[in-house]
């Protein structure tokens, strides 16, 4: 017996330790780990955004950290498979759940967390129903989550040096959110776009949909070679992927403001939208009720 509980007292620190994320490396010292396209609504544990890191020479900057404390534990793991440089930076591309609450796990790195200037205000608004929520979220993994706002937050463009890498960040007008942040590494002209980009999932809005137009336009003016978006694969072929996104949501806005002009109810412009977008997407019929539900009420006051 004492032998048992001696071999289980030993075992216990390698049963702690987080298993590493799987992750990919779509470019020189750029690692990207690919979410599940799960409903958030239905235990999606944590997991169903990209996350990933940029290794400089002399430090490490994390981009997004997952839906959990656990998905950041792992993704910190992933990180200590590569490099045991510091962990200088964890980039939140905007407030999002998904994306924001394994921050914890990264608090004993004494990183400068980093968000679009709104961010803060977003965590803020929407943490006790994150916090309420995440237990049906993510189940026990919920256990030591928290909304960590940014100590440096993005108005404009701004650079980080991760030593010899410069990674340029741009704070976007309102789009998919109020909050939305792009990271450009220069070194390999590599765009993480957050969730101003879905590729195979629906998109997503949660902020103006008519902004989230324009700034696909700005989008495709940067120089990227790839692209990461907040959820699906990495793209070579991103005016593409840009092309697909913009189609739905322009045909998304005029539907609904032709609805409305028809003054047809809310109900009756969920159930009327046009078939011809059904099987393009992952997850459509859920997503593109949401946001009918969101943007109706804000088109009827144009």
């Amino acid at each position: 017996m004492l032998i048992k509980l001696f071999l289980i007292l030993l075992l216990l620190p390698v049963l702690a330790q987080a298993v590493p994320l799987n992750i990919e490396q779509t470019a020189p010292g750029v690692y990207v780990h690919h979410g599940q396209h799960l409903n958030i609504d239905t235990g999606y544990g944590g997991d169903i955004c990209n996350v990933g890191f940029i290794v400089g020479n002399t430090a490490v900057a994390v981009i997004d950290s997952g839906g959990s404390p656990r998905v950041g534990r792992e993704l910190r793991e992933a990180i200590r498979q590569v490099t045991d440089l510091p962990i200088r930076y964890v980039i939140n591309t905007h407030f999002h759940p998904d994306h924001v609450l394994g921050n914890a796990a990264f608090k004993d790195d004494h990183p400068v967390f980093v968000g679009h200037h709104n961010v803060a205000a977003g965590m803020m608004q929407h943490r006790d129903a994150y916090l309420k929520n995440q237990p049906s979220w993510v189940g026990k993994d919920a256990e030591g989550s928290e909304m960590i706002p940014p100590s440096l937050s993005i108005s404009g463009v701004e650079t980080l040096d991760l030593g010899g890498r410069v990674l340029q960040l741009s704070a976007q007008p309102i789009a998919h959110t109020n909050s939305d942040l792009t990271v450009f590494d220069l070194e390999t002209a590599t765009l993480w776009t957050g969730d101003l980009l879905f590729i195979e999932r629906t998109p997503s809005s949660d902020g103006d949909i008519r902004g989230w137009l324009q700034v696909i336009t700005q989008l495709r003016q940067i120089p990227a070679r790839r692209v990461v978006p907040g959820h699906g694969p990495v793209s070579l072929d991103w005016q593409g992927a840009l092309d697909n996104e913009q189609r739905y949501l322009a045909l998304l806005l005029d539907y609904i403001r032709n609805a409305i002009k028809q003054d047809r109810s809310m109900e009756q412009t969920i159930a009327g939208f046009p078939a011809s977008e059904n099987g393009k997407w992952v997850l459509f019929d859920t997503v593109n009720k949401r946001n009918i539900a969101l943007i109706f009420p804000m088109l009827e006051w144009e």
